[in-house]
């Protein structure tokens, strides 16, 4: 070969390599480049999983700490259920008691009512019996008085009798003396018996 083909082909060889080298150079670069933006997009989405598992960790944190919660406001919930249970319970079991005693004063009530309209019927019935006795009683006065006036009329009467009296109630043939005395002992018993105490 000409030995200036040959130093052509060897500037050509040798541009072509410089080429070569040049576009090799440039692909490395550009490699390198995107090497270094994958590795720059590693650690930011390294930085980014971190930062995730981060707000997953407070996530669960907080997730424990609302389950404590709402497991305490369900024990207090249930606390306060059985508090309520039993406050119910106790209230019913003192208005029962209430009621009881309310029922014991009410039945009491009424037989204290009973005895006491029981004990004013017989103290009106006293009253009455009182009231009729005492009238009664005068009744009874004011017809001794006459009673112990009709005998005092009688014992003044046989006082006075005289045996003329005697003799002339005795007489047998008019009998005048002797009507006289029938009618005075008539109208003595009639006082007498007018005079009779009806109970």
């Amino acid at each position: 070969m000409h030995p200036r083909i040959s130093g052509l082909l060897a500037a050509v060889a040798a541009a072509a390599m410089f080429c070569g080298e040049v576009r090799a150079e440039s692909e490395t670069d550009r490699l390198r480049e995107a090497l270094r933006s994958a590795i720059a997009q590693a650690r930011q989405m390294e930085d980014q999983r971190t930062a995730l598992q981060a707000k997953i960790a407070d996530a669960d944190r907080e997730k424990a700490a609302l389950k404590a919660q709402v497991d305490a406001a369900k024990a207090e919930a249930k606390q306060l259920q059985k508090q309520h249970r039993e406050a119910v319970d106790e209230f019913n079991q003192r208005l029962e008691e209430r009621n009881q005693t309310l029922e014991k004063w009410k039945v009491a009530f009424e037989e204290a009512a009973t005895v006491a309209r029981t004990k004013d019927a017989e103290r009106a019935k006293f009253e009455s019996e009182a009231t009729a006795y005492k009238a009664s009683t005068k009744s009874c006065q004011a017809k001794n008085v006459q009673l112990v006036n009709v005998g005092r009329d009688i014992l003044n009467r046989y006082r006075s009798l005289t045996l003329g009296d005697a003799v002339v109630a005795s007489e047998p043939l008019t009998g005048l003396g002797r009507v006289g005395a029938q009618n005075f002992v008539q109208e003595s018993i009639d006082k007498l018996l007018d005079q009779k105490a009806t109970p």
